[in-house]
């Protein structure tokens, strides 16, 4: 069967997640993804923990071979005199660049959206950085970790008598991947329609605002600069974590309307509580006792089971699961988790795209691969450099 972008041509000169990820989703239907490195920078993704039995190294870094399966990994120094040269070459062969360096980094090299519409009039390129590509702070240096920041997500976490708390991981990038493959995806099409490439500047920092919306709309309409408020909900009451019979595990509840409080009083045995504090504002004015009384009759059950109790009676409720739970969790083991080879790390479990088409099922071909692997074949094969040219190429050190 063809596969949706099989005819689709993408060179990466990207790292660690927000760049790579956008490639990685179109290589698992069909495109065909040159994720491009340098031996004197590799991607720093190949360090990152957790890595094979403990040990940092090049090639034993997990996460770097699951954001990467599927595509050519090839090494090219565009610091070298003929670097960019090269990278030119790659350019005639593709449909789409896709870069997340410092603003300016690529049009440094000669390799902005300009210089390469000139090698290839329909190119279409995506950059995706931190601040988007204009602006005072354009070239602010950080990672996702600091966007949250920025956007605001930690100053809305943690509890209102203490300080913010980091939300874990680059949560920005992994929102700002979505809007980016989406842009991509209508380039693509508005190319199909027009023959015309385009160019494409994606904010990291505005995508993530995206989720702010609620309270950014508090501000603007209201003047309320909303704070931190720990576990509770302004819509909702009861609306929290509450500890189950084994040392923490918890289970979340959150009720949104009367029906459902009556519902878990009735579960709970306490009838008399569901008229006491029946209207939502009486609720929300004694949340710390309520949550007090829930807290004593969760600690007697195991997460899954009032789980499955809370579920069955109507109530908004699910166990909180830690990384184990989630690889043994019945619906993500449908579909989420597929067991690769690695040549390195050997087996890992890859996660996949948390959706599919229906007339097309996603494939994961190749593993993360290793630094150059790719070299002799992709320079060769598809850029089309005979062999006496390569080894050249690779004699001199464009290839480092």
């Amino acid at each position: 069967m063809r596969e949706i972008f099989d005819d689709v041509k993408i060179v990466e000169f990207t790292q660690i997640a927000a760049g790579p990820l956008i490639g990685r989703y179109l290589s698992d239907f069909g495109a065909e993804v040159i994720h491009v490195e340098s031996r004197t920078r590799p991607d720093p993704w190949r360090s990152y923990p957790p890595a094979k039995d403990g040990t940092p190294g090049l090639e034993r870094g997990y996460g770097f071979a699951v954001y990467n399966t599927n595509k050519y990994g090839i090494t090219l120094n565009l610091k070298h005199s003929k670097g960019p040269e090269l990278a030119k070459k790659l350019v005639r062969w593709a449909d789409v660049v896709i870069e997340n360096f410092t603003p300016g980094t690529m049009s440094k090299f000669g390799l902005g959206y300009q210089d390469l519409r000139k090698v290839k009039e329909d190119i279409i390129m995506l950059s995706t950085c931190n601040l988007g590509q204009t602006g005072p702070h354009a070239k602010h240096p950080g990672l996702g970790t600091h966007l949250t920041n920025l956007c605001g997500f930690t100053y809305l976490t943690g509890w209102p008598d203490r300080p913010p708390y980091l939300l874990y991981g680059p949560y920005v990038d992994y929102i700002s991947v979505c809007y980016a493959t989406i842009a991509l995806v209508s380039a693509l099409e508005y190319k199909r329609r027009t023959g015309r490439g385009m160019y494409i500047d994606i904010s990291q920092y505005e995508s993530g605002l995206q989720f702010m919306t609620p309270a950014i709309l508090e501000y603007t309409v209201n003047g309320r600069i909303v704070t931190r408020d720990g576990n509770h909900s302004p819509c909702a009451a009861p609306h929290g974590v509450f500890p189950c019979k084994k040392k923490d595990t918890w289970v979340a509840i959150a009720i949104f309307s009367e029906e459902e409080w009556e519902k878990l009083c009735r579960l709970m045995g306490m009838e008399n509580l569901a008229s006491r504090f029946k209207a939502f504002e009486e609720r929300k004015k004694h949340e710390e006792y309520i949550e007090e009384i829930i807290s004593k009759w969760t600690v007697k059950f195991n997460p899954k089971e009032i789980e499955a109790l809370l579920q069955e009676n109507g109530i908004e409720g699910v166990a909180v699961e830690d990384m184990k739970d989630l690889f043994e969790d019945p619906q993500l083991s449908l579909y989420m988790w597929e067991n690769f080879k690695h040549p390195v790390i050997e087996d890992y479990v890859v996660q996949k795209i948390g959706f599919e088409l229906s007339e097309e099922t996603t494939k994961l071909k190749r593993p993360g691969h290793l630094l150059g692997e790719h070299n002799e074949f992709v320079w060769t094969e598809l850029v089309g450099l005979a062999k006496e040219e390569f080894e050249q190429y690779k004699n001199i050190g464009v290839f480092d």
